[in-house]
């Protein structure tokens, strides 16, 4: 199996290390560097743009953190990153440059974020391959969505690749699936086409048998997200092989 120790080793600071009590924001400039800076690895989350690029940014839409409105897909990567976030100093940015930042210092995992389209938004699955492939440092991508993963996989397999998941509750954008398609993701029953290299579950429903199954038979690390407090952190030294965290210093 590919090797995937390298962001196993420290625990991963979710969307940076960030705080917005001090205008710190989540996927930003300042709290990747504050990552750095404590030698955390990072993941961040990409959407895509109207022109196909990728947007470190979390969320569909601009609302909630941006001083901007609206979907995000809507607008290019032009008109995106002169757009400031709602507090501290930073203006939205794309994956490139968030790879000129980081250079090879951490492990990046790369989260992409899927819209759940027909497709599977091929050719942007694509564009962030090939610059991962083209990084000069340690990156994976991984995603809620099989079939990027499928798409990822056929077009380059040698790029690190995890599945995200968890108990698929009929909530969010999981309430349009059904129950069949909810049990196949909570399962990873997919995981003979999709192949992925490491299993990011979610840590309120650890302990969980299809993890522990594929971990235990299969081989594949589990990374658990988001940890936030010591009982999590506990649940997680026993199930997983490492942390995404928030909120705390997982070094103190």
């Amino acid at each position: 199996m590919t090797d995937v120790s390298a962001f196993l080793a420290r625990p991963i600071a979710h969307r940076g290390y960030h705080d917005a009590s001090t205008g710190c924001i989540e996927n930003t400039p300042s709290a990747v560097s504050a990552a750095v800076a404590h030698n955390f690895a990072i993941e961040v989350d990409v959407q895509e743009t109207a022109d196909g690029e990728a947007l470190v940014f979390h969320d569909y839409t601009l609302d909630r953190l941006a001083q901007g409105a609206g979907p995000v897909i809507t607008m290019t990567s032009g008109e995106l990153v002169r757009i400031p976030m709602q507090t501290g100093t930073d203006n939205l940015w794309l994956l490139s440059d968030l790879f000129d930042l980081i250079a090879g210092k951490v492990p990046l995992v790369i989260e992409i974020k899927s819209r759940l389209k027909p497709g599977a938004q091929a050719d942007f699955v694509r564009r962030v391959v090939d610059q991962l492939a083209a990084y000069d440092g340690p990156a994976c991508i991984k995603s809620f969505d099989p079939d990027m993963l499928s798409v990822a996989r056929a077009h380059n397999p040698a790029v690190l690749r995890g599945i995200v998941a968890d108990a698929a509750r009929p909530e969010g954008d999981f309430a349009r699936f059904t129950r069949m398609d909810r049990f196949i993701l909570r399962h990873m029953l997919h995981i003979p086409r999709t192949r992925p290299h490491f299993i990011s579950y979610g840590i309120r429903d650890l302990p969980s048998l299809a993890p522990s199954l594929w971990r235990k038979l299969f081989g594949l690390p589990v990374m658990t997200w988001t940890v936030r407090t010591e009982d999590q952190r506990h649940r997680a030294s026993i199930y997983a092989d490492q942390i995404v965290f928030e909120g705390f210093d997982p070094d103190r």
